[in-house]
C-alpha cells in the first residue's frame, strides 16, 4: 500500500513539473510574439497554471523537492528559450497530442478538455507560422533534398560505370549547376504564375466607389456575393446591409466574405534565387569528397554518409513543418534519397557492364 502511494505522489508531482515547464514554454513563446498571438499564448500558460494548482492540491504538504519535466518538455523548454519559431509550436502541438490527462484518473474532466482545445489552439499558431514559411522557405528546404538526392544518384550512377575520378567531379559540378538552373527558374515560374492568379481573383478597387450609385431595388451587388460562394438568400441580405451601410473598405475595395483570401506564397525572384541557392548547397554535398581530393570507393562512401546526414536533417525539418513525426520524416527521406542513388548506381553497375 505504501509503494502505491509513493508511486502516486511520483505521477504527481511529475505531473506539477510538467505543467510548470510547459507554462514557461508558452510565456516565453508570447516574449516573441506581438498582439493577438503574444495574447492567445499568455491565456495558454495561465490555463497550465490552473492544472498547476490542481496538483498542488492533490499532493498538500507532500509537493517535496521540485522535480525535472520530462525529457520532451525539456527540450520544448530549451528550444523556446534559443529559438521561440515556428518548430517550438510544432513540437509543443505534438506535445499537447500527447496528454495523457482523458486516461488519469486524477485529472478531471475539465482538465482533459482544456487540452484537447489546446492542441486545436497550438495547431492553428503553428498554421499561421507555417503559412508564413511557405514560398520561400518552402522552396528552400525542398530544393537541398532535391539537390541532395538528384546530385547523389548522378555521382554514384557515374560512380559505378568505373568512369575516373576527375570525370565523375566534372559530372557532379555540371550537375549541380544544370539542376540549380532548372530548379530557380522553375520555382520563379510557379510563385510568380502562382501570384498572378491570385492578383487575378482580388476584387477591383474601382468597384466599391460604384457602390452609392447602385439601383437599391436591382441591387446588383448580390450578384457579387454569389459569385463568390453564397446562396441566394444570404447574398441578398449581406448586400443589403452593406449598400445600407455603403460598407467600403479601407483601400476601396469591396467588404465581405473571401475579399482578401490571399495566401502567402512569397516573391518570385526570392523564391528562385532561394532555390537555386539551397539546391546548390544540397547537391554539393556529393560532389564534396571529391573536391576534396578522396577517389573512387572513399570519395563515394562519404559522400553517402554525407548525404544522409543531410537527409535526416532535411527530414526533420520537413517533419516539424508538417506536425508529423520528426524521426519518422527524417527515415522516410533518408530511404527515399538512398533508393533513388542505389537504383541509379544498379543502373549505372549495368551499363558500365555492357559498354565494358
Amino acid at each position: 500500500m505504501r509503494t502505491e502511494r509513493q508511486s502516486e505522489l511520483r505521477r504527481w508531482r511529475q505531473h506539477l513539473a510538467n505543467e510548470r515547464a510547459e507554462a514557461a514554454v508558452y510565456r516565453r513563446l508570447a516574449q516573441r510574439q506581438t498582439g493577438e498571438e503574444r495574447d492567445i499564448l499568455l491565456a495558454i500558460a495561465d490555463a497550465e497554471r490552473r492544472h498547476e494548482q490542481h496538483w498542488l492540491k492533490l499532493l498538500g504538504d507532500q509537493v517535496g523537492k521540485p522535480r525535472r519535466a520530462d525529457l520532451r518538455t525539456s527540450m520544448l523548454g530549451f528550444l523556446a528559450r534559443h529559438f521561440g519559431s515556428v518548430f517550438v509550436l510544432a513540437l509543443a502541438q505534438r506535445a499537447e497530442d500527447r496528454s495523457t490527462y482523458e486516461t488519469d484518473a486524477d485529472a478531471t474532466p475539465t482538465m482533459a478538455a482544456d487540452e484537447r482545445i489546446h492542441l486545436e489552439v497550438v495547431r492553428a499558431l503553428a498554421t499561421r507560422g507555417r503559412d508564413r514559411l511557405s514560398g520561400t522557405f518552402r522552396a528552400a528546404v525542398f530544393g537541398a533534398n532535391d539537390g541532395l538526392v538528384s546530385n547523389l544518384a548522378l555521382v554514384m550512377g557515374i560512380t559505378a560505370t568505373g568512369a575516373p575520378t576527375h570525370t565523375v567531379l566534372v559530372t557532379g559540378l555540371a550537375g549541380l549547376l544544370a539542376g540549380a538552373l532548372s530548379m530557380g527558374a522553375g520555382e520563379y515560374v510557379s510563385v510568380t504564375s502562382q501570384r498572378e492568379l491570385l492578383e487575378a481573383s482580388t476584387p477591383s478597387p474601382a468597384a466599391g466607389t460604384a457602390l452609392p450609385q447602385l439601383d437599391v431595388d436591382a441591387n446588383e451587388l448580390a450578384l457579387v456575393y454569389r459569385a463568390r460562394g453564397m446562396s441566394a438568400d444570404e447574398a441578398i441580405s449581406y448586400a443589403a446591409e452593406v449598400l445600407h451601410n455603403l460598407d467600403v473598405s479601407a483601400d476601396g475595395r469591396l467588404a465581405g466574405p473571401d475579399a482578401d483570401r490571399h495566401e502567402a506564397v512569397g516573391t518570385g525572384v526570392r523564391a528562385g534565387l532561394s532555390s537555386f541557392c539551397f539546391f546548390a548547397s544540397g547537391a554539393l554535398i556529393p560532389v564534396l569528397p571529391y573536391l576534396l581530393g578522396l577517389q573512387r570507393v572513399s570519395a563515394l562512401i562519404v559522400a553517402v554518409i554525407l548525404v544522409g546526414i543531410a537527409l535526416l536533417a532535411t527530414g526533420v525539418i520537413v517533419g516539424l513543418l508538417s506536425g508529423g513525426p520528426p524521426l519518422r520524416r527524417a527515415l522516410r527521406q533518408l530511404l527515399i534519397g538512398y533508393g533513388a542513388a542505389t537504383v541509379t548506381y544498379l543502373l549505372g553497375l549495368l551499363f558500365g557492364t555492357a559498354t565494358g
